[in-house]
């Protein structure tokens, strides 16, 4: 297996002090699929990956990366993985080909064989005729898509991203979308940290969501949301009169759900102006709200980031 972690437990400080990250985590990647690893900020994700990797050492819990142990054997393991870190990292006094080159030899790849491939690979990152532009000259999707490229110098195993489309504009989203699912589709098994629930549900396999270091669902994505959430729902917002007249200081989507929501739906949360109606037919409750005065709405299926805002919830995380 590309990655197989059991019970894992990360904790920092010691005694009373003592801040558990990571509380028993267990995840197994299959060959050839992308995995998405899901949470809020302070979930353990990022504290996950740096003890898959042997950069941070478990409390407790076994790690074996490409078959070998971790941290025992983290230097070669490493050797079989591509990381897309959250931050770039190009040298900014190199091309974008050198910089191929100095990292490539960081596996101990020799310049004469990294030479010829890197037309391919700035081709994959949609860099075509890029060799010699200096890394200042690049936009920030570009260097993105570089550091892309520069994780496959190796011909990786397992390929580790760290939120890859952050900052990205939908066109350069798109396209590392489309190279992700080529490198799957070629064998390449995919370990994703996203934000993005659209990413997570258009790209992996399977998914892990976390939250407190805590597993709190996993399965496809089909999977996790058949089982954590109701089918349909129903954004409800806007102003609201109640049978013309005005509902005064509460009027609005959260005025009516106040009074109406729980008799159309099994669970209403309120976010900002707008009411979420979780339902198994939306039907009754449409054909309510189409005479409420005032109101506007928003059909749909439920999705991902439904599911990781009922089990995670919607207070902000810094």
């Amino acid at each position: 297996m590309p990655l197989e972690i059991s019970g894992l437990v990360k904790r920092f400080g010691e005694g009373s002090e003592a801040r558990e990250v990571v509380r028993g985590l267990n995840l197994s990647l299959r060959p050839g699929e992308c995995f998405a690893l899901l949470g809020p900020n302070g979930a353990g994700k990022t504290t996950t990956l740096r003890c898959a990797l042997g950069l941070t050492a478990p409390t407790a819990g076994d790690i074996r990366l490409c078959g070998l142990p971790v941290p025992e054997q983290a230097r070669e393991a490493r050797m079989r993985v591509g990381v897309v870190p959250q931050i770039d990292s190009l040298d900014p006094d190199f091309t974008c080909a050198e910089n191929l080159v100095v990292f490539a030899g960081y596996f101990g790849i020799r310049e004469s064989e990294i030479r010829p491939r890197i037309p391919e690979l700035l081709a994959f990152a949609g860099l075509e005729g890029k060799d010699n532009a200096r890394i200042q000259s690049l936009s920030g999707g570009m260097k993105r898509r570089l550091t892309l490229a520069r994780a496959l110098v190796n011909k990786p195993e397992l390929l580790i991203l760290d939120e890859p489309t952050t900052g990205l504009d939908p066109q350069a989203r798109h396209l590392i979308w489309e190279r992700l699912r080529r490198l799957t589709a070629e064998g390449t098994t995919i370990l994703l940290t996203t934000h993005f629930m659209d990413e997570a549900e258009r790209l992996a396999h399977r998914l892990a969501i976390l939250d407190a270091g805590r597993l709190l669902a996993q399965g496809s994505p089909r999977e996790v949301i058949a089982a954590h959430i109701e089918p349909q729902v129903v954004e409800v917002f806007g102003e609201w009169t109640d049978n013309g007249q005005s509902a005064g200081p509460e009027s609005g989507a959260a005025a009516w759900a106040t009074r109406y929501a729980a008799d159309f739906s099994k669970r209403c949360e309120i976010s900002g102006e707008t009411a979420f109606c979780y339902t198994d037919d939306a039907a009754p409750l449409l054909a309510h709200l189409a005479h409420q005065p005032g109101l506007r709405t928003l059909h749909r299926p439920a999705n991902l980031e439904d599911v990781f805002l009922k089990l995670t919830g919607r207070e902000l995380r810094d």
